[in-house]
């Protein structure tokens, strides 16, 4: 095609820009037109397929005929049937009177099947055999009719994956892909998107009798970096809104930056810190055991802490605040299950499994783990002689006794039954 045809193309329908994949994609459209052949349109949403169908139709030798756009994905299962092909009066509940179809009101002209790949199964073997024969039958009917029209098919969904999930069927899939045209989304056409941004900003100054807007060159390098996952939908939306609401009809960097969204899912992400090469490409369960590990070290760090006070027999508040980070909700420490332990290390996590909450944990046992098991009874001598210590230090006070000692009151009112402190 010549650029002179292309921009006449371009012109009739409203198609802005000038991308190698855009051309080819009016190319194709155009070659394809003159014939019968049934045509597969497939593009992310809001990139503008609807605009290559009506090129189809209106190049063809049916641009006389009807043309009829329709979303089967807004269409509901129970209905869609009816809507496509037709009813008998009294088919089914509410079927007052005979209905006519689409595909035979069309007939002659052409149909646009819009997110052909929300069509029920079901329809999907009815629109076969259509493409197939010419052949329908309505609802509630036993007829076979026949009608010439042609199909042109439209989907944001990728179409072979469907069909492994079972949820397109394969022979359909052939036959309505004769001839395949991809849309290109907005991200991947380059200067267009500044066009289409002048175009709509022109279209809004008209609608709403207002200066039109203009971007500085800082604005315009954050706009064509942009992403645009809605497309030129979104595009128009944006330029639209600003069109309306800002005063200043130059946009600045910052004012743009207010009407884009955050780039990138507002689903939590799992966090991948570390300067390592891997960690990228750690799993979930990588994750997991990373900070099951670090509340290993972390409890073990505690315990041998809490050992040496008890050796040495000095207890002083100023221990817990020079490490806050040992103490930090110290009683919500979560239990971790046998089986979620990973095999490949040979050391045991240090948690207590049979504590159902933080003041039923075993306070007995904290000890150093290196520390040979004759030296458990010495151990109970001196976390008694701590809480004595503790409780003396703040005029038997049990609560503020148990923040001393780092563990909570019903705890330390256990210890004071099990050992017999008066």
């Amino acid at each position: 095609m010549s650029s002179n045809e292309y921009l006449s193309i371009k012109q009739r329908f409203g198609i802005i820009g000038n991308s190698p994949k855009l051309n080819h994609a009016i190319q194709v459209a155009a070659q394809v037109a003159p014939t019968d052949m049934t045509v597969l349109i497939t593009g992310e949403s809001g990139s503008g397929k609807e605009s290559f169908s009506k090129i189809i139709h209106q190049l063809s030798s049916r641009k006389h005929g009807k043309f009829i756009a329709i979303n089967c994905g807004a269409i509901p299962e129970g209905t869609i049937d009816s809507e496509l092909f037709g009813h008998e009066k009294g088919s089914f509940t509410g079927a007052y009177e005979a209905r006519k179809g689409y595909f035979e009101v069309t007939n002659g002209g052409t149909i646009f099947l819009d997110e052909i790949g929300e069509m029920p199964v079901q329809t999907q073997a009815r629109l076969l055999r259509v493409l197939e024969n010419g052949e329908f039958i309505k609802v509630g009917s036993s007829k076979v009719q026949k009608t010439d029209v042609r199909v042109v098919a439209a989907t944001n969904v990728n179409l072979i994956d469907a069909v492994e999930k079972g949820k397109f069927r394969e022979d359909l899939y052939y036959r309505l892909s004769t001839v395949p045209i991809f849309v290109p989304p907005l991200r991947e056409r380059g200067t267009d998107i500044d066009l289409l941004f002048r175009k709509f900003a022109s279209d809004f100054s008209e609608k709403y009798r207002v200066e039109s807007i203009k971007l500085t060159d800082d604005a315009k390098s954050i706009l064509l970096r942009f992403r645009f996952p809605g497309n030129i939908r979104q595009l128009k939306n944006l330029v639209e809104q600003m069109s309306a609401l800002e005063m200043d009809r130059t946009i600045s960097a910052d004012t743009l930056m207010k009407y884009l969204p955050q780039q990138g899912s507002s689903l939590p992400a799992i966090y991948r810190g570390g300067s390592s090469e891997n960690s990228e490409n750690l799993s979930e369960r990588d994750l997991l055991y990373k900070v099951l590990f670090d509340m290993k070290k972390d409890m073990n760090d505690l315990k041998k802490l809490v050992h040496d006070m008890l050796e040495n027999g000095n207890v002083d508040s100023s221990v817990i605040e020079d490490n806050p980070n040992l103490f930090r909700n110290l009683e919500n420490t979560p239990t971790l299950p046998q089986e979620a332990r990973p095999k490949d290390f040979s050391e045991p996590i240090y948690l207590d499994s049979d504590s159902s909450n933080d003041e039923d944990y075993d306070y007995e046992n904290v000890h150093d783990i290196t520390h040979e098991e004759d030296e458990s009874l010495s151990i109970e001598e001196k976390e008694k002689e701590l809480i004595i210590k503790a409780l003396r230090k703040n005029n038997n006070k049990r609560k503020y006794a148990a923040q001393d000692l780092g563990i909570s009151e019903r705890t330390l009112y256990r210890k004071i039954k099990q050992y017999e402190i008066d």
